[in-house]
């Protein structure tokens, strides 16, 4: 009696075992189809961007044809040459969504080196280090802020480029950069998680800088500029998701024992 006893409590916990086995390989099969589709969303976006950037280096050929290229110019023009090898090879090498800032990052910088060129071939004083334009990061880097609100948000100061912020303060709405999500392309701050290390990679060299400060702590950028609301929200999302399989687990181990039991008692009665 005993030993029946036993084999079936063994039994009933093998049982229980491979089922929560079995749920948590559906999870991690999920989740990798998740990783695989955020992966591919982001990646759209930063070719995107490198492909617009390449663009940017070509025109650039055109504005210094005919001017004499000399050491600080020529520093600058290899700093924006470099960029978008380094940003091509970025991209090529890519193999989770994280790594996506990586690209960004590079784009950012990129940027500046054609602002300081074309700033050198008009003779004007080299463009102050401003963080990207936050409406559209590849508009290159900010000239000021604004004050400007989503709609139905509340107002904050956000760094713009000159043609978005003159079209701010003349009542326009900016050139917004927007992505797709299903059918649909919205604000890239509203695009998600999949677009987070895009964003965060054009703002990591700004993270806590007072430019900024007021995007990272408000809801306009999200899972964008500061990490801190994504890594937290990848987080909870984990824990409750373990939390809900272990649950799930061991309902229906529960079950399981329950279900053996009463089939052992109708074996005696």
């Amino acid at each position: 009696m005993e030993l029946v006893l036993l084999l079936l409590v063994v039994a009933v916990v093998i049982f229980g075992a491979l089922r929560l086995g079995a749920r948590n390989r559906a999870v991690e099969r999920e989740q990798t189809q998740q990783l695989a589709t955020q992966l591919a969303t982001s990646k759209m976006a930063a070719e995107e961007d490198v492909t617009k950037f390449g663009e940017e280096l070509q025109h650039l050929d055109s504005d210094v044809a005919g001017h004499a290229l000399d050491d600080a110019m020529r520093q600058d023009y290899e700093r924006a040459l470099d960029a978008y090898e380094n940003a091509k090879s970025s991209l090529d090498a890519v193999t989770q969504p994280d790594e996506i800032r990586h690209v960004t990052e590079i784009l950012e910088d990129g940027r500046y080196g054609i602002a300081c060129v074309k700033a050198r071939v008009a003779g004007e004083p080299l463009p102050t280090k401003r963080p990207p334009c936050f409406f559209n990061p590849a508009h290159g880097p900010s000239t000021q802020n604004v004050d400007w609100a989503p709609v139905g948000g509340s107002v904050r100061s956000v760094p713009a480029c000159a043609a978005d912020a003159e079209r701010v303060l003349a009542g326009a709405e900016p050139f917004i950069r927007t992505v797709q999500v299903g059918a649909q392309r919205v604000p890239y701050w509203q695009g998600g998680e999949a677009y987070a290390p895009w964003a965060q990679g054009y703002y990591s060299n700004w993270r806590g800088s007072s430019l900024i400060s007021d995007i990272a702590v408000g809801a306009l950028v999200f899972q964008g500029i500061s990490s801190l609301p994504y890594l937290m929200g990848g987080l909870g999302e984990g824990l409750s998701g373990l939390g809900e399989g272990l649950g799930q687990g061991l309902e229906g181990l529960g079950e399981g024992i329950g279900d053996m039991f009463d089939g052992f008692g109708d074996l005696f009665d």
